[in-house]
């Protein structure tokens, strides 16, 4: 929000500079983005009065003025302005002043224009900064303009505007008498709030009613009625005041309700009646000729300012639509509260006004609205429109509720005196309880020095003492009552800060700020140890590690994703339909980024990815940790050896990977034909168990899904089970590596080859080999598998190469043989083999 010192001090006492205000306001919590002085922007601009204009006899466009500054001799200044004459006042940039906002910064010196000396430029208002463009230059009217003077004061450039901003939950700071509140309780100085006039208004219902449907949402409504007003440009303060705060000057009427926004932060809005009375007037005629009689046009055939008009709040329905202020004709959401006439809607409540019932130039009547509405509606409301005003930035905070009758009296006194209009009559609709802003909270001394910790007092450490508390926190407007000691309070919450300070903790930050942080010390722990890892933080970093040793590049997706999968939980508001629902797997999202970069010509993407999954049980909902990763494409180089023909990975150099990482974990993980995952080829899908465990899955992508994805042939995917991972890590004997020494005895090799049915895995016999082998048996590698002529039906032949080794000798064939020949009676009598060897 834009401050202005010169408003300010209206408000309260300043006796410091604006740097200092700044830096006072940031430590407090508003940081002060830029200082404005606009004092510099006209320095040396002095009002002059132009006592001849000639021609400029060298050039067509230019005039040669003798100027009166001041200073008893009259300036000769060329100027190539059109609108410049005798006999006007007008601002005079001396010799030597600068001029910041002119195009690049101007310096005006002696200057010889066409053969013509000038000594000095008459300004436009573009040139002094105070608009983006101008016609020509300005010229001052009234009374008592003084040649010489300064005109900074006319101009509104004797101020300085502080750009601050304030966090979400200060809804009071977005008006001068929050900032002036603030000032006083940072300082000490006194609070000179704004006066409303004393005004008779007549409560009645004769010129207007109210028809509150949502009182929830809008738990106060004042329309008061104006008559014999006349629009006419604000004057010269207003239209300053206004313009230092950023906003567009634009009738007397419209001008106020901004003023009285900025000054107290209640947004107000001016209808035009007679208009409303139209727009209610086609309600009843559509009513009529519906069969049903409007009993708000009963008095038309009256003078129209007996007519009693029916203002409402309702949300809208399906179907309707609103031209608003900004020209733009909005399609009404059912979350949009409106402001109607005679059930016809009119403004979006809270938000911005309808174009059909806008103050104009011939408005003679007017409504004035001053209301409070419920921050959630008036989010969800603006929210729908893809809208955001002033009016709603300050609604959706919270307005303060105990002072809108003083914004309105305020408001409507500020108009009478500049419109010269009649209050005719007033309505009030109010639902809020006596006790709707009123709070108490217990603040007790022990839990302040508890969370503050000491502070500098002189040269010593000491605590904060019941004084400290009472006088910060009376500063804020808060009303103290000692409970039991001078060490526990109950605290009274102003209602302007009703919004923010809710609990006991609130009021300790308060005290902590207007303190002052920078007297409380900061002091550390007696011993400080070494950060480290937890243990499942340095087992995450091991298996990243292995992961991305193989080529896998980490990714992250979001958690929330499109909807429509089994078992999904699906969020009841979200802000977006494709990101409605939590994701039950990480595989989904893996696929996706895969294609993702196929179609943007990044090739195969070969991943990770570890995060936490989502899926409903009857019981509940669930969660746990997965990893998953996604392999395919030609992740080779030079394939001009191949002439550019694409290699990619089979389903066994897959799998290949995928093991190389079970044994850099040291895991021993077995492989199980699978089928449920219908995403995966059915005959290239495996489970994978750990320690009797299922620890995941792992297969080929289905030829469908492929060809639905316009992916390559073969990709293939992995989802582990992390918590099971973890586990089987966190043992001692995988977390701890441990030393075994090469053999120093030679190897010693058989081979064994048979049929055996294809529906035996080559895990089951991997198992049974190993067991029987013993101690002796160091490795088994299967080297050959054929499935074709000379192969019985339904079978398949597999040869094996089992490596025998001991530690303490060399192992000789009547230590290998018997072994050996268990293992074969082993696979014989386990799954009837037909042995080949």
């Amino acid at each position: 929000m834009r401050i202005s010192l010169n408003w300010l001090s209206e408000l309260v006492d300043i006796t410091m500079n604006p740097e200092a205000l700044a830096e006072m306001l940031t430590m407090a919590g508003f940081e002060v983005e830029e200082i404005e002085d606009r004092r510099t922007w006209a320095e040396g601009v002095v009002m002059g009065k132009v006592l001849d204009r000639q021609p400029h006899p060298n050039a067509d466009r230019l005039s040669v003025c003798q100027v009166d500054i001041g200073t008893g001799t009259p300036s000769t200044i060329v100027c190539g302005a059109s609108n410049v004459k005798a006999g006007l006042f007008v601002p005079v940039a001396t010799l030597g002043t600068f001029l910041p906002k002119a195009s690049d910064g101007l310096k005006i010196k002696p200057a010889k224009l066409r053969g013509v000396a000038s000594e000095g430029m008459i300004c436009s208002l573009a040139e002094l900064g105070l608009t983006k463009e101008s016609e020509g230059i300005h010229s001052f009217e009234g009374e008592g303009l003084e040649v010489g003077s300064d005109v900074r004061p006319l101009l509104g450039l004797d101020d300085v505007i502080l750009d601050l901003t304030s966090t979400a939950n200060r809804a009071d700071a977005l008006s001068m008498v929050g900032i002036a509140r603030e000032v006083v309780a940072l300082t000490g100085a006194t609070l000179k709030l704004p006066q409303a006039a004393a005004i008779a208004i007549p409560v009645t219902t004769d010129a207007l009613t109210l028809k509150i449907s949502e009182p929830q949402a809008c738990p106060t409504y004042i329309g008061t009625v104006i008559e014999q007003v006349t629009i006419a440009p604000s004057p010269l303060w207003l239209q300053q005041r206004l313009q230092a705060a950023g906003t567009r000057p634009i009738n007397n009427v419209v001008d106020v309700t901004n003023y009285i926004l900025l000054e107290w932060g209640q947004p107000l809005h001016a209808f035009d009646r007679e208009r409303l009375l139209a727009v209610s007037g086609r309600s009843g005629v559509r009513s009529q000729e519906s069969g049903v009689k409007n009993p708000d046009i009963e008095l038309s055939t009256q003078n129209s300012k007996l007519k009693t008009l029916q203002v409402g709040v309702r949300f809208a329905e399906s179907g309707e639509t609103l031209k608003t202020l900004d020209g733009q004709i909005r399609k009404l959401q059912e979350q949009a509260l409106l402001i109607t006439a005679g059930n016809e809607p009119v403004a979006l409540a809270g938000v911005m006004g309808g174009e059909a019932t806008e103050v104009y130039a011939g408005t003679q009547s007017l409504i004035l609205e001053a209301a409070l509405f419920d921050a959630a509606a008036i989010r969800r409301s603006a929210r729908s429109q893809g809208m955001r005003s002033e009016a709603s930035a300050r609604y959706e905070r919270g307005v303060n509720q105990a002072e809108l009758e003083v914004a309105c009296r305020r408001a409507i006194g500020l108009i009478l005196d500049l419109t010269g209009g009649v209050v005719v009559a007033q309505t009030i609709a109010d639902s809020r309880s006596q006790s709707s802003a009123v709070r108490s909270i217990e603040l007790r001394l022990d839990r302040v020095n508890q969370v503050l910790g000491p502070v500098t007092v002189g040269d010593e450490l000491g605590e904060l003492q019941p004084q400290d508390i009472e006088r910060t926190l009376m500063a804020l407007g808060c009303e103290l009552t000692a409970v039991t000691t001078d060490r526990v309070w109950a605290v009274t919450v102003p209602p302007y800060r009703y919004r923010d300070l809710e609990r006991e903790i609130d009021l300790i930050e308060e005290i902590a700020r207007l303190y002052g942080y920078n007297n409380f010390c900061d002091t550390l722990p007696d011993k400080t140890e070494a950060g480290y890892l937890s243990v499942e933080q340095a087992l995450s970093r091991h298996l990243r590690q292995a992961l991305r040793a193989i080529g896998l590049t980490e990714v992250t997706h979001y958690t929330l994703g499109k909807p429509g999968e089994t078992r999904q939980i699906v969020l009841s508001n979200p802000l977006f339909a494709e990101y409605s629902a939590l994701r039950t797997n990480l595989t989904a999202g893996l696929i996706d980024a895969f294609q993702y970069n196929l179609e943007q010509g990044n090739g195969a993407l070969n991943a990770f990815e570890i995060g936490r999954i989502f899926w409903s049980e009857e019981d509940g909902l669930s969660e746990a940790d997965s990893v998953a990763g996604i392999l395919g494409g030609d992740a080779t180089r030079g394939k001009w050896v191949r002439s550019g023909r694409e290699q990619p990975l089979t389903w066994f150099e897959a799998k290949g990977l995928l093991e190389s990482v079970f044994q850099r974990l040291g895991l021993a993980v077995e492989y199980q034909p699978d089928r449920r995952d219908e995403r995966l080829h059915p005959g290239r899908t495996t489970s994978l168990w750990l320690g009797g465990s299922r620890l995941g899955t792992f297969g080929q992508l289905h030829p469908q899904l492929r060809q639905e994805r316009g992916l390559p042939d073969e990709v293939y995917v992995f989802e582990l089970d992390l918590d099971v991972l973890l586990d089987q890590l966190d043992r001692d004997d995988a977390r701890v590596p441990i030393f075994q020494a090469f053999s120093t005895y030679p190897p010693s090799d058989r081979d064994i080859a048979f049929f055996i049915s294809t529906q035996v895995a080559v895990a089951d016999i991997e198992r049974v080999i190993t067991k029987t082998g013993g101690d002796l048996l160091e490795s088994i590698d299967l080297f050959d598998e054929y499935r074709g002529e000379n192969v019985p039906d339904g079978q398949r032949s597999l040869a094996f190469r089992l490596l025998y080794r001991a530690d303490d000798r060399t192992l000789k064939d009547e230590d290998i043989d018997p072994v050996h020949q268990k293992v074969r009676e082993a696979l014989v009598d386990k799954f009837r083999v037909e042995l080949r060897s």
